[in-house]
């Protein structure tokens, strides 16, 4: 199982770099293409690849170290992948301590016999230095910025806008509090029976809950005796895994029973089965997507959380919302950057620049502004992302606003985060060390009559 595990580990890092893919992308075009289906060894090597990825810069700081002259660049994929790899297993796990030789020596014995010899011939003198060579110097000489990127396991650019944004010390807190996944959460589905009968059927199941307060049907899971996703309960479509902040977003969008909706980039399916929930499946809820693919999986989780008001549209919101009339609500949750969410797509920080902040907040503009006229007088129109930065965020709104005069925020109930940047201070902000949950913003915004 060892073997198979390194074998994908290595062939999905070498896509993740050649063709910048997420962890789960890469993982599954992998188990495709060399046909390996053990679940032990899918679980053990998706395990690596994360938190091989998450310290990828640290990793690669060591790796660089021992090799100059050369640099880890000038070797190929496979070869990259494995060092970091090795690097993690004999080195990260072991809070960088005492190393243990025959397990450097089996991990060496894989590689050879994945790659080949005469690929393994080239790294094969950096493996001990790799072993001995301690980190904590190399941290030491590097400036500010870059100590604290490595020990946060963050962009060094990145970790200057958090100044920037934050504050040296706000900065850390944030940065700090990113380094680990936050709680799972679940959203319990009442479409699908009573929150209490629900709550029965989990316990029987050995899901053990605690109720997140003040929000609707959102509970953190303390423990599981088995994969949520082995749950015949989720199946039955009795819950939602959704994050804590997810869930806050598409309470504050307050949809009224009977009440029309639009959910503008829809898939996969969180907030429109929440909204069905909220609505008690009433009204009606037109969900758009770009993606023709992700809007299957939207199909197949709206039947699954018995969500029976909704309809979807495949169409591009950046160029035109295809649908006659207005709606009461309008809620946007665009594609952003993922800065919030770090902790658990680490992929995502390692494929950004500070560019892609300006390019996606563009995109977020388009995409609100085609959503204005769709919004009747008196409605309100919702937006939130999963990033923490300005210009996405209060940015656009801002933008936006100007404008559009005849749209004024308002607040959002319940509160549970922090006022927005920029003095817009009836937008809400959580975090991943404040809130225990990802990192969101959310803005609520009413079309005056």
């Amino acid at each position: 199982m060892l073997r198979e595990a390194y074998t994908i580990a290595i062939e999905t890092l070498s896509w993740m770099e050649l063709r910048r893919l997420n962890e789960r992308s890469a993982l599954v075009r992998t188990a495709k293409q060399l046909n390996i289906n053990n679940p032990g060894a899918m679980r053990l090597a998706y395990g690596l690849i994360v938190e091989t990825t998450r310290r990828k810069n640290v990793i690669d700081k060591l790796i660089n170290n021992v090799l100059a002259p050369k640099t880890l660049g000038e070797y190929d994929q496979g070869l990259q992948a494995f060092l970091r790899l090795y690097v993690y297993q004999t080195r990260v796990v072991r809070n960088w301590g005492k190393y243990n030789l025959k397990e450097a020596e089996a991990i060496a014995s894989l590689g050879r016999s994945i790659l080949g010899w005469e690929a393994m011939r080239e790294i094969e003198p950096y493996l001990g230095f790799l072993l001995t060579r301690q980190i904590a110097p190399i941290i030491a000489e590097a400036p500010v910025a870059e100590k604290i990127a490595l020990q946060t396991f963050n962009p060094t650019w990145f970790v200057e806008y958090c100044f920037k944004l934050f504050g040296k010390e706000g900065a850390a807190a944030f940065l700090q509090g990113n380094l680990n996944p936050p709680p799972t959460y679940i959203r319990i589905n009442t479409l699908a029976g009573t929150e209490q009968e629900i709550l029965g059927k989990l316990e029987a199941e050995g899901i053990k809950l605690e109720k997140t307060e003040p929000l609707k049907y959102t509970y953190k899971v303390l423990e599981s005796k088995e994969t949520l996703n082995n749950s015949a309960s989720l199946k039955a479509g009795l819950f939602y895994v959704q994050d804590k902040a997810s869930c806050f977003a598409s309470e504050a969008a307050n949809p009224a029973s009977g009440s029309t909706v639009y959910d503008v980039c829809a898939a996969p399916g969180a907030k429109t089965t929440f909204l069905a929930q909220l609505m008690g499946n009433s009204g009606s809820i037109v969900s758009l997507d770009f993606s023709a693919k992700r809007m299957k999986t939207w199909q197949k989780e709206t039947r699954r959380m018995h969500a029976a008001n909704a309809e979807p549209v495949v169409a591009d919101a950046r160029v035109s919302i295809p649908v006659t009339g207005e709606a009461d609500l309008v809620v946007l949750d665009p594609p952003c950057t993922s800065t919030g969410v770090f902790a658990k797509q680490p992929s995502a920080k390692w494929r950004l620049s500070p560019k892609s902040i300006q390019n996606m907040s563009e995109v977020q503009l388009q995409l609100i502004n085609n959503c204005a006229d769709k919004v009747k007088p008196g409605g309100t129109l919702t937006y939130s992302t999963c990033s923490i930065t300005e210009e996405e965020n209060e940015g656009v709104v801002e933008a936006f606003l100007k404008a559009h005069p005849d749209f004024r925020l308002v607040e959002i109930e319940p509160k549970i985060g922090v006022p927005g940047l920029k003095g817009l201070t009836a937008c809400q902000r959580l975090y991943p060390h404040l809130h225990d949950c990802n990192g969101f913003f959310v803005a609520r915004m009413q079309r005056v009559q």
